[in-house]
């Protein structure tokens, strides 16, 4: 061997750059993971993240109709907006018509996922009625409401008659015989969207028991369980997560509400069905204040942001995920 050739075999082997800057395996990897990421990021920063930015940022000024000759006005419109009685109104008849229609939307959900499931003959007829409601539109739900509450032709009021139970003027009504301030309009206007959610909260739901083993089952009956047992240590706790997702959702979708409302009572009578969404549109496309619907906006996102942080607050550690 050459004099040369053996200095060169001495010398150390080149260290790869990898593992001389570790650094710059975890840069690769986000750079890559950042190629996938890119459309996303634009698509949410152009539809979410800058509206949400613009509407803080319209909160502050006061413009005319045009969106021109804005003035500059600080906190004041916030403070204005969000302590007046119109945004104390709209407010809680938001929080009741959530309450009307997630409970009793999971519940119902929940019942006919139970039904559905049970090994019949003709189950397969009864789960396609009961989540045929996801194929009906906003629309088309509003207006088969509309006819059927009727006051004078629909047919709720027919089966009334029926029972000589009185009459009721479902959509006009803001008061309950003058007693309770949450009248029969926004009992109405929950039956609707109830009617409307039931089909995905009962697919939703059914879909989660197909998915419990039935082996739980077998061993609890031969332990002598009862079906009340059965629902209460395995059904919940295994359907636990889904019911979470159905109730951060269904909630969501309460306080996002607008199309049945808009054609069943357009926000009335009486405000009685003026939910902060509706109070949005009218402020921006009616009484054409941009501002001030920019803050009932940003007051609806916090509304519904801190809505959900207390559902999983205070739900989320229930959940059974094994």
């Amino acid at each position: 061997m050459k004099s040369g050739d053996a200095a060169t075999a001495a010398l150390p082997a080149p260290v790869p750059l990898r593992r001389r800057y570790p650094w710059l395996g975890g840069l690769s990897r986000f750079g890559g993971g950042m190629v996938f990421l890119a459309l996303p990021l634009f698509l949410f920063g152009v539809f979410v993240f800058y509206p949400l930015v613009k509407s803080i940022y319209l909160g502050f000024f006061v413009s005319d109709p045009f969106g021109h000759g804005q003035e500059f006005v600080g906190f004041d419109q916030y403070r204005e907006v969000l302590t007046s009685p119109d945004f104390r109104k709209s407010l809680l008849v938001t929080v009741l018509f959530a309450l009307y229609t997630v409970p009793t939307g999971m519940i119902l959900g929940l019942v006919f996922a139970l039904l559905a499931n049970q090994r019949l003959h003709g189950a397969l007829f009864f789960r396609t009625v009961f989540s045929s409601t996801i194929a009906a539109s906003v629309a088309v739900a509003a207006v088969m409401w509309l006819m059927l509450l009727n006051p004078s032709a629909g047919i709720v009021n027919w089966v009334l008659g029926q029972f000589d139970l009185p009459r009721v003027n479902w959509l006009t009504d803001p008061q309950w015989r003058q007693t309770w301030d949450s009248g029969p309009a926004l009992m109405a206007v929950s039956l609707t969207t109830i009617w409307l959610n039931i089909g995905f909260t009962t697919l939703v739901l059914l879909a989660a028991l197909q998915n419990i083993p039935q082996e739980l089952y077998e061993s609890a009956r031969v332990d002598g369980a009862s079906p009340w047992s059965l629902l209460r240590h395995i059904t919940l706790p295994m359907l636990s997560p889904a019911l979470l997702f159905v109730v951060i959702v269904a909630s969501i979708n309460a306080f996002q509400s607008f199309g049945q409302i808009h054609i069943l009572t357009r926000g009335g009578p009486l405000d009685a069905t003026n939910v902060i969404v509706y109070s949005i549109y009218t402020d921006a496309f009616i009484n054409f204040e941009y501002g001030a619907a920019a803050v009932r906006a940003v007051a609806l996102f916090v509304l519904v942001l801190a809505f959900t942080l207390v559902q999983f607050r205070f739900l989320a550690g229930k959940v059974f995920y094994r």
